[in-house]
């Protein structure tokens, strides 16, 4: 039975649910007793031995998790008499709480974060629960019948199931195998060679991790598929009671120790916060909004700076992305303990919301200038089970290859995927195990071509310039704008300008014309608003110190390219359209101090845009006399 068909068979239970419960909530059900299953079922040979160990050494006052994991071959036990096949049919719940109260306390969290003891008082009163109880029993969930990458991928099958019936969104729980396997493939190959060094020991961290695909597909890459001997040491944080409970128990069953996995919201409490890593791994939601932890985020990147996660600045509260992704990279080892590699999958947004300046732009900038950022690959449209948009995996690393110094790749694997027999939710594509190779051989080629870009991490770059042109104002003077300019703080010289006839094309004349040699700033700022009207043909206005005033409703902004000159670009770009503009050379650099406010933006589509030219007159005229011919000969039936 593969692992589709047996999570079928699992979620088949649902059907002794119905009418009793709503279907919302059956997931709730199904998933703790299939953990519980595939628990007993690991522990199963070993069983008698531990009970029979458990009950020898009870009443010596030993410490049962340091002798009973061994005996039981894991990480975790139970001392329980009962197994779900032998909790009878008469004191059904009370012998079904005394075997989940039996397990270790490791394994026991797994059933208190799905309160799992509420659910069998439901189930005790629709007297259901030895039903159910029974036939979980008669499933066969041992290790050597179903991997535990099978097992995985039961659990997220399941979960795809649970949230489609409480209209959920499957996507905030797991990532696809697929992309998994591509962007773990991505971070650990350029390691190959280290992680067959023996006695290796490397650490993996996923702070996002829903149910742990992306720390068991790199246990499984360099353990199953590469045999190679290095040792990973799993580290999670999850939000998710639920996915977090499933977590833990896929880690009990591999062996792991489950005290690196932690419950809680990554962004407003770190709960792993000196701790330093070999690989990150995450795909964190797309788009959600940080307003809940936005108090502590905001505390510790004003108070902590640098020395905190989030120095070098904060994204718009409606997408919280590039936090995860400088939480990841506050996670990096120092260079000489090896250094880390990072792997993230993200949507469009973080490559280029933001203008420069702004906290997206910042800390792209931040990234990029630390030439952290190694790689990006944008992926095929409808790979995910809750959207269908474009998304992308960044590889950063803080030990480069040489080779890869001062340079970012660009691969466009958008085009690279196979369709899906049978689409599940939004995902109608997948990555064949063919185009992830090949995915991988072209950022392990580094070269240009097609599908693959090099670009020096300053090409990114820019310097928003402010471009100004002088106020050109006519002035004169009526009825409504001398009123106008009573109720303002020059009202004091209304009696000078009531004589004033005609229209002045420059200031100077005008305050002649009205007997005025000087006016203070806030009455020629008034003079300015009442009396005067833009004229491209008028000439520029001077301040009271000689100095053009710039016209803030022609006021624009340049992008200059960081590798070029802002006075040649200006010269080039600017002068020939506009001859009057200058550059406000007040605007600088809070960082460099130079003129122009630094960016950074990754418009990735413009970097792999293919022309393509428009068909040719005669084609398109002839395509539109066959479709009036088409149209002409239905309406000839229709009359007839």
């Amino acid at each position: 039975m593969n692992q589709q068909n047996l999570a079928d068979f699992i979620w088949n239970v649902a059907d002794v649910l119905r009418g009793d419960f709503k279907q919302s909530i059956y997931g709730r059900i199904i998933l703790p007793f299939t953990l519980l299953r595939r628990l007993e079922c690991v522990l199963e040979p070993t069983r008698d031995k531990v009970r029979s160990q458990y009950l020898a050494i009870n009443a010596s006052g030993v410490d049962m998790d340091l002798i009973l994991p061994a005996t039981a071959n894991a990480t975790f036990y139970n001392v329980s008499q009962f197994s779900l096949a032998s909790v009878g049919s008469t004191s059904t719940r009370a012998n079904l709480e005394e075997y989940v109260a039996k397990f270790s306390a490791n394994a026991r969290q797994v059933f208190e974060h799905f309160a799992f003891s509420d659910w069998l008082v439901q189930l005790d009163k629709a007297n259901l629960l030895y039903l159910i109880t029974q036939k979980f029993a008669s499933i066969n969930l041992h290790p050597q019948t179903i991997s535990n990458h099978e097992m995985g991928l039961v659990f997220e099958h399941l979960i795809r199931k649970f949230a489609e019936s409480a209209n959920d969104t499957a996507g905030e729980f797991f990532t696809p195998r697929d992309v998994v396997r591509l962007a773990t493939t991505l971070v650990f190959a350029p390691d190959h060679q280290a992680l067959n060094q023996e006695g290796a020991i490397r650490t993996v961290y996923d702070c996002a991790a829903g149910t742990g695909g992306f720390l068991s597909s790199a246990i499984e890459l360099v353990k199953d598929e590469w045999q190679a001997p290095a040792r990973i040491v799993p580290y999670a944080q999850e939000l998710n009671p639920e996915t977090y409970a499933i977590s833990v128990a896929d880690k009990l069953i591999q062996g792991y120790d489950t005290r690196n996995i932690k419950l809680g919201n990554t962004l407003s409490h770190d709960l792993l916060p000196h701790e330093q890593f070999d690989y990150c791994l995450a795909n964190p939601p797309f788009g959600v909004k940080w307003e809940k932890v936005q108090k502590q985020v905001q505390v510790e990147h004003s108070e902590q700076g640098f020395a905190g996660r989030f120095g070098p600045g904060l994204p718009r509260v409606g997408d919280g992305s590039l936090l995860f992704l400088m939480h990841l990279i506050s996670k990096r080892k120092p260079v000489d303990l090896g250094g880390s590699r990072i792997g993230i999958v993200l949507s469009g947004s973080p490559l280029f919301n933001g203008g420069a300046g702004s906290g997206e732009s910042e800390i792209r900038r931040w990234i990029l200038e630390n030439d952290w950022l190694e790689a990006i690959i944008a992926l095929p449209n409808d790979l995910f089970y809750n959207t269908g948009i474009g998304t992308y995996i960044w590889v950063l690393s803080n030990h480069k290859d040489p080779l890869r110094k001062g340079k970012v790749q660009l691969i466009d694997a958008s085009g690279m995927h196979a369709p899906m027999r049978k689409s599940l939710g939004s995902k109608r594509k997948f990555l064949a195990e063919h185009q992830i190779a090949e995915i991988a051989k072209l950022s392990e080629a580094f070269e240009d071509g097609p599908n693959s870009k090099i670009f020096a991490t300053t090409d990114f770059g820019y310097r928003r310039i402010t471009v100004e042109r002088p106020l050109r104002l006519r002035f004169s003077v009526t009825r409504d704008k001398l009123a106008a300019y009573r109720d303002t703080k020059g009202s004091d010289q209304a009696e000078a300008f009531a004589g004033v006839q005609g229209e002045f094309d420059n200031l100077p004349a005008f305050l002649k014309a009205a007997g005025i040699k000087k006016l203070g700033k806030g009455a020629l700022k008034a003079a300015l608003a009442c009396f005067g009207e833009r004229d491209a043909s008028a000439q520029p206005v001077l301040d009271d110190k000689g100095n053009l005033q710039a016209d803030s409703d022609l006021r624009e902004f340049e992008n200059v390219p960081l590798k070029e000159s802002i006075d040649d670009y200006f010269a080039r770009e600017v002068l020939p359209h506009v001859p009057d503009a200058w550059i406000d050379t007040g605007k600088t650099d809070a960082k460099d101090g130079q003129v122009g406010i630094v960016g950074y933006e990754i418009n990735f589509n413009r970097y792999f845009y293919v022309y393509q030219p428009p068909r040719p007159l005669a084609e398109i005229d002839a395509d539109l006399k066959a479709v009036e011919a088409e149209i002409a000969a239905l309406l000839g039936e229709v009359t007839a």
